[in-house]
């Protein structure tokens, strides 16, 4: 085994990651994690626990990992790590993360993605020029942010340290914002029984037949009605947190509730310790149009959910790439995005918004006139999300090159 694979955050699309490159590297690998909870506390503690734990071996090469875990303390605690080729993959960048409510963002958790990043020989971001894609090519870019304000937001963030003058950053931002590493977006994996074109006629879900064979409430609900008698499905397929604001989404569907518009709505995405008031009160107030409500661990039946759905929303204020977005289309739905962070970069701009009134002026002509989606055919690309198109890709990054001072 010569690849060692970290990850601090076994959850979401940081598992998904990682189970998809144990499965191409098969024996050439061992992978060490912790458990999803408590993000913040592995960010603070991975390495002190890594450093016990992590199996020495002299037959390691490459050591890949995500940011979470701030491997330049992991390298100094196990010197024998840091010898090794080293891949970093930022799901996420902390300078940038939102902060909840008006509390003052915690200065470590950037901290530690800077030092992280001075570490290895290759620095992954979501979305990289692999693909074209260039905008959160760096890190460090941060969304929405012209790239000459990105040294500024550093600097900014120094500022919060009262020890910033002795640490030696100030002199390291500009190479720090300005360097561009070749990288490879997030992988993506879908139901194996469809394919590309099968992806395109699933817009459709009265020529979908597999969309019966739910293992919970909604083929039942859905059954009898042919596709002008249904209403609008509508899925959301986020965290339970603040940073995907689900607050813009639920606002925007109770506004089509008020106004008596013939909607149905699935919630689904994995909720954590603490999950925002707005959940349970959105679900009371949504009474009947709700027909599935809450984390589905089994993925059979999450891509079966998100093929019954005729569009999925994404109101987030904080992405990279956004797996179940692209998820979703590749099951067939109708994607709406805001017209900012990573989504202009994926989505042709027939499927953004800007604004909330937007989004809601949007989802009250589907709701109107849900054949419009359900006969639609996604005009974006979705081929090269796959994992099919990527491992190849992953596997001669991760090649086992042998380091001259070992």
């Amino acid at each position: 085994m010569s690849v060692l694979l970290i990850e601090a955050f076994y959850g979401g699309s940081h598992k998904q990651l990682m189970d998809l490159l144990q499965e191409e590297l098969q024996e050439d690998c061992v992978l060490c994690t912790l458990p999803a909870k408590k993000w913040h506390w592995k960010a603070r503690t991975a390495a002190l626990y890594f450093m016990q734990t992590v199996p020495r071996s002299a037959n390691y090469r490459i050591l890949f990992a995500s940011s979470v875990l701030n491997l330049a303390e992991l390298a100094a605690l196990r010197p024998d790590l840091g010898k090794l080729k080293k891949v970093l993959y930022f799901h996420e960048n902390q300078l940038a993360y939102p902060v909840q409510k008006c509390q003052e963002r915690d200065f470590q958790y950037g901290y530690n993605q800077i030092l992280s990043w001075f570490m290895p020989e290759h620095k992954l971001a979501h979305l990289e020029k692999v693909n074209g894609v260039k905008r959160n090519g760096d890190a460090y870019q941060l969304e929405g942010l012209p790239g000459q304000q990105k040294s500024r937001a550093l600097g900014a963030l120094m500022k919060n340290s009262s020890t910033h003058r002795e640490s030696g950053l100030c002199e390291a931002q500009p190479g720090l914002c300005t360097t561009q590493h070749k990288g490879l977006p997030s992988p993506l994996t879908a139901p194996a029984r469809l394919n590309k074109s099968e992806a395109s006629e699933s817009t459709n879900p009265c020529q979908e037949e597999d969309k019966q064979h739910l293992t919970f409430n909604l083929s039942n609900i859905l059954s009898g009605r042919d596709c002008q008698q249904r209403p609008l499905h509508v899925a959301w397929p986020h965290r339970w947190e603040h940073d995907k604001d689900p607050e813009t989404f639920f606002k925007v569907l109770l506004k089509l509730k008020e106004k008596e518009l013939p909607f149905h709505v699935s919630v689904l995405g994995e909720a954590f310790t603490e999950i925002p008031d707005i959940f349970s009160e959105a679900k009371k107030a949504l009474g009947s149009s709700v027909l599935h409500w809450g984390y589905l661990p089994s993925k059979d039946d999450y891509f079966q959910a998100l093929c019954m759905a005729d569009v999925v929303v994404s109101t987030a204020k904080h992405e990279f790439f956004g797996v179940a977005m692209v998820e979703a289309v590749y099951c067939g739905c109708y994607p709406l995005c805001p017209k900012a962070l990573v989504y202009p970069e994926i989505f042709p701009a027939e499927y953004l918004y800007s604004t909330p009134e937007q989004l809601f002026k949007r989802l009250q002509n589907f709701c109107k006139r849900p054949d419009i989606v359900r006969k639609h055919l996604y005009k974006g690309e979705t081929a090269g999300f796959s994992w099919a198109a990527l491992g190849g890709k992953f596997r001669s990054l991760l090649a086992a090159e042998p380091r001259e001072d070992l």
